[in-house]
């Protein structure tokens, strides 16, 4: 197997109270609970999975959605390679949101930032399915037209979140066990020092705290 490591710094972007944390705790330590307190500033939990005999670490940062921390999300989304814009399909203005959202991050992150649209919550619509309110081909066509990745997801089964995050990963382009970073004095950089890097100025606001 490969021995090198691929970081992934991945941002999770959407209105409050659509199931980020929730998303995040089950792909991290395939765990849901139902009542968590609201994300302050942002979270931040890795995880290391493998992908096609790579091992990738995501490195996660989970901000919160409520409209009076939106300033803060340029330094989290900063450098990402990856994100995921989540919504709630029983909320219609949770995809509102996910429409702002995308729009920013094409004018102001990274251009190559690979991009995951995640319609959450569908565990809510298998007893009803009145309850949904978002059409999985409205955001089909939405990511078909913006070029992003689609899943709809449940973090309370576990529903797709594993493969929403290994989707990115195949995206990446991932490093060969030959591969060594180094900064502008020619030193070899570790994961963690990168992670350093590419996160410093980044702990404003940072908590442990999940909203579900």
């Amino acid at each position: 197997m490969n021995s090198a490591v691929t970081s992934i710094k991945l941002v999770l972007l959407g209105e409050a109270a659509v199931g980020k944390s929730s998303i995040v705790l089950r792909f991290v330590s395939n765990d849901f609970s139902e009542n968590k307190e609201p994300t302050i500033g942002a979270a931040f939990l890795t995880q290391r999975v493998n992908i096609n005999d790579n091992t990738v670490k995501f490195e996660i940062w989970d901000t919160a959605g409520q409209e009076r921390f939106a300033s803060l999300a340029p330094m989290y989304y900063r450098n990402a390679q990856a994100a995921l814009i989540v919504y709630d399909v029983t909320k219609p203005q949770s995809f509102i949101k996910a429409r702002h959202w995308i729009k920013e991050l094409h004018e102001q992150a990274n251009k190559d930032m690979i991009i995951a649209l995640v319609g959450n919550k569908v565990d809510v619509l298998e007893n009803n399915e009145d309850e949904r309110k978002v059409a999985r081909e409205e955001g089909e066509k939405l990511a078909e037209e913006e070029g992003l990745l689609f899943f709809e997801t449940s973090a309370k089964t576990g529903l797709n979140v594993t493969e929403t995050f290994v989707a990115i990963g195949e995206k990446i382009p991932l490093k060969t066990a030959g591969d060594q970073e180094t900064d502008s004095n020619g030193v070899a950089i570790s994961d963690e020092q990168r992670i350093d890097l590419a996160n410093s100025g980044n702990a404003a606001g940072q908590t442990a705290g999940c909203s579900c």
